[in-house]
């Protein structure tokens, strides 16, 4: 199975050992060769995930429900679909797909190429053969190279029993780490309506909270001058609680200013309030 040349692909990812431990060597003297390096464990199916996100382009433009259905994936498989080269320039496509825990499966279709004014390679990421169909189209490459969607092996449904959502990895427990910064974080939230801070009852449930972890939120484009982070608390009796952190300097005075929500929805729903009403400069 091809893959594209910057990395490895064309597994399924299982999360049991993979072959018996490496046996202990004996230290290499000065004139013997290096011992090889061991081989590295295959990547989750997250980790296949943020490699493709992390170098298309236009992984903003993917939909939110696209990425939802992804946190819930099992395995992970990718193909060369097709390729074009001539005159120093090339095209791939590759297709990869994850098997999703109610069986199904999604795919999403990476387009690499050089065709643009620097020569260097680049990636795009796109959820339909449509989409990728007319991207390839855009690239000055001749008619003939486009590629052919129709798969010679189709992918038949996959019958699996159901899986509980995968729960979050918190790091060691920290009570008062984690108490302290839900106050921290409450204290500096500066909503405009106070009606969509959280309530006295998030902060009495937060004084429950054993560990915590921050982590940026991606998914549908920001505006510029933006940036959501998703603040989960872990309970004493195992529940899980987050908060939405919106940062932004749309203030009339440009000040950095934060504000907290409850759902992620409501956060998203304040940055484009905030961004459609922030001042422009030059006006």
């Amino acid at each position: 199975m091809s893959a594209p040349h910057d990395y490895e692909s064309g597994y399924a990812y299982d999360a049991a050992s993979h072959g018996s431990p490496a046996q202990p060597q004996s230290p290499a003297s000065p004139d013997s060769p290096e011992a090889p390096e061991p081989p590295d464990a295959p990547e989750t199916p997250d980790e296949n995930l943020a490699r493709l996100l992390g170098r298309a382009l236009n992984s903003f433009e993917l939909p939110d429900e696209t990425l939802r259905l992804l946190d819930s994936a099992l395995a992970y498989d990718s193909s060369l679909h097709s390729a074009h080269h001539s005159a120093g320039l090339h095209r791939e496509t590759y297709r990869h797909t994850w098997l999703l825990a109610d069986g199904s499966s999604q795919t999403l279709w990476e387009l690499v190429h050089n065709t643009g004014r620097d020569g260097l390679t680049q990636h795009e990421v796109y959820v339909t053969e449509e989409e990728l169909r007319l991207a390839t189209a855009r690239l000055p490459l001749p008619p003939e190279s486009a590629p052919e969607f129709r798969l010679q092996v189709p992918i038949a449904p996959v019958q699996l029993p159901p899986v509980p959502p995968q729960r979050r990895t918190f790091g060691p427990a920290d009570p008062d780490s984690s108490v302290d910064h839900a106050r921290r974080l409450l204290r500096r939230a500066e909503n405009p309506d106070t009606a969509t801070r959280p309530g006295p009852g998030t902060a009495r449930l937060l004084r429950e909270a054993c560990a915590h972890q921050i982590t940026q939120a991606f998914g549908r484009r920001l505006s510029q001058g933006f940036a959501l982070y998703e603040h989960a608390f872990l309970l004493r009796d195992g529940c899980e609680v987050s908060l939405w952190e919106v940062e932004h300097t749309a203030t009339p005075d440009g000040r950095h200013m934060c504000e907290v929500y409850v759902t992620q929805a409501a956060a998203r729903s304040a940055i484009e309030q905030r961004a459609a009403s922030r001042p422009c400069a030059g006006r």
